[in-house]
């Protein structure tokens, strides 16, 4: 979306208009369902968080500083909601193993994914989040430095260590982030 047509439906629906706020969100769906079902591996509770990161997004509409784009800091609301989903009491309480069914396994997704998933859970929140976003969902550093609320710097920081922890669990050589 062009800066000044984004800019111009911002402010329409700082101004209340729901129409606006909708053609907003329209680019940033695909995006922030990826990142929910990635952080949470749960279609239904990524649905969810999208919902709960809308009317979120919605309600806090005049926080957005004039002249920010409005994706990353969306994704932003979208990872932080994740982040108190996967906090909650009622998640860890709720999300047992499905020891009951028993599913054909898929050498192949195993062999390629599986590896890297767990290595990706056992990630410290910031580096994993910086890592979906960018690698994922091919966000530009500066816009997953928007959606952290951190600096760019902060972002090539936490992407490198993260890097740093999953190469020996990938058997990997190094590799650098640059912008």
């Amino acid at each position: 979306m062009e800066d000044r047509a984004e800019q111009a439906l911002i402010a329409r629906a700082k101004a209340g208009d729901q129409f606006a706020y909708e053609r907003l969100l329209e680019p940033a769906i695909r995006s922030a369902t990826r990142l929910a079902f990635a952080m949470l591996r749960d279609h239904s509770e990524a649905e969810d968080a999208f919902q709960e990161s809308a009317l979120r997004a919605w309600r806090r509409l005049r926080n957005l500083r004039d002249g920010s784009p409005f994706q990353p800091w969306f994704i932003g609301i979208v990872a932080n909601q994740c982040r108190e989903i996967r906090r909650s009491r009622w998640w860890h309480m709720v999300r047992l193993p499905h020891a009951n069914l028993v599913q054909p396994l898929n050498e192949a997704a195993w062999f390629e994914g599986e590896d890297l998933r767990r290595a990706m859970l056992r990630l410290p929140y910031d580096q994993r989040v910086a890592i979906l976003l960018h690698f994922h969902l091919d966000m530009p550093l500066s816009d997953v430095a928007i959606a952290l609320g951190i600096s760019l710097p902060g972002v090539k920081t936490r992407i490198n260590r993260a890097l740093k922890r999953l190469r020996p669990a990938m058997g990997v050589s190094e590799v650098r982030v640059n912008g």
